[in-house]
């Protein structure tokens, strides 16, 4: 078995920061639907404006573009910053040669300028 990246939002920007949230990243539905990500599903966050790095899990926003960072993340990414959010799946070595990721590049609000992938 191996383990690969099933999913990325590229460039996506920091919208709102709420550190009161018990936790977890809000993404808007759409963004969640052309990723393949489901609610629930653990992420993996990349800071690209500090670095910070964080897994926490997938809830879906109702705001067609508004990203959010929920509870002790709040303290890693802000408003404004620039985030990559990945998603891994288990593969077997057949599913492995074949695999695709599933990539969507995000603009400076939060729409989808490119896609590629599955």
């Amino acid at each position: 078995m191996r383990i690969l990246l099933k999913s990325k939002i590229h460039n996506a920007v920091v919208k709102d920061a709420n550190p009161e949230y018990q936790g977890s990243i809000t993404i808007p539905k759409k963004l969640m639907e052309e990723a393949d990500i489901i609610e629930g599903e653990q992420v993996h966050v990349y800071n690209i404006t500090n670095g910070n790095r964080l897994i926490t899990y997938a809830i879906e926003g109702f705001d067609d573009t508004t990203i959010t960072i929920n509870g002790a993340a709040a303290k890693l990414c802000f408003p404004g910053d620039k985030i990559i959010i990945a998603a891994y799946g288990i593969y077997n070595e057949e599913e492995a040669k074949n695999h695709k990721a599933k990539i969507i590049i995000l603009d400076s609000e939060n729409r989808i300028i490119s896609k590629r992938g599955r």
